[in-house]
């Protein structure tokens, strides 16, 4: 079996630009080992669906402990590579986070979606204080002597989802540029669905781009042709589960 330095090394490894990583996102240890099963090469959770199934709202209302228990279920039930959703760190001091980070790294994850918007908050961390959040994970990973991936998540097209524009772009890629110099190996982008805007922010960005796919994203092989290196499934798979099991449900019930 790889030793999680391995599994972090041939993580990374798959964020190719044009030829991207794709992560059907999971809950849990069932799902993981669903999904495993099915020829992923490597298993993302997805903070919505981790809380929702387990009865809470996104938004770190799940606890920690609860969140560090899923993983390590999860890592315990699948060999690939486990990364997770960790959401804003579970705190706003940095040293805090930089212990929660190395709860993440001792329950065996490689990765971790790290984002900016100020958890129970309306905005946005500065990009100066995100760059200092991002170094203190990235501290906190070389002292663990892991090499964490740190998928840097900006939530500008998520907060201006039906009217962003030039504007948001050139924030996003100057907020990519600071995350990259804080230690970030690549950055996420959920709520970007243009194409020409995806392509613009790909040849700036010096980091690997991760597109969630939404009802109007472009398909994966369109998003492989504009460079894209990671395309995440985010809370679709578990909404698709609830739909079916509804359905079922009220086909048993009707009769």
């Amino acid at each position: 079996m790889p030793t999680q330095n391995e599994k972090a090394k041939a993580f990374a490894r798959r964020h190719i630009k044009g030829e991207p990583l794709i992560l059907f996102n999971i809950w849990d240890a069932g799902t993981a080992a669903a999904v495993a099963e099915s020829g992923a090469k490597a298993i993302a959770t997805g903070s919505w669906s981790v809380a929702a199934a387990d009865g809470f709202a996104d938004g770190e209302k799940l606890s920690l402990d609860a969140a560090i228990a899923n993983l390590e279920r999860i890592i315990a039930t699948v060999d690939l590579p486990v990364t997770i959703d960790f959401e804003g760190g579970y705190t706003a001091d940095n040293a805090e986070l930089a212990d929660n980070i190395r709860r993440v790294i001792d329950a065996g994850a490689i990765g971790v979606n790290f984002e900016d918007q100020v958890v129970g908050g309306t905005g946005l961390y500065s990009i100066t204080e995100q760059q200092k959040r991002i170094e203190a994970v990235r501290e906190a990973s070389d002292k663990a002597g892991v090499p964490l991936f740190i998928n840097a998540r900006t939530d500008i097209f998520l907060k201006n989802l039906a009217d962003y524009g030039e504007t948001h772009v050139a924030e996003a890629i100057e907020r990519a540029a600071a995350y990259k110099a804080g230690g970030a190996d690549g950055f996420f982008t959920p709520g970007l669905r243009k194409p020409d805007y995806i392509k613009q922010v790909v040849e700036e960005l010096e980091l690997p781009l991760n597109i969630l796919r939404m009802a109007d994203t472009p398909s994966n092989s369109e998003l492989a042709s504009l460079g894209v290196s990671r395309i995440s499934y985010g809370p679709g798979p578990y909404r698709q589960m609830i739909e079916f099991i509804k359905d079922a449900a009220q086909e048993v019930y009707a009769s």
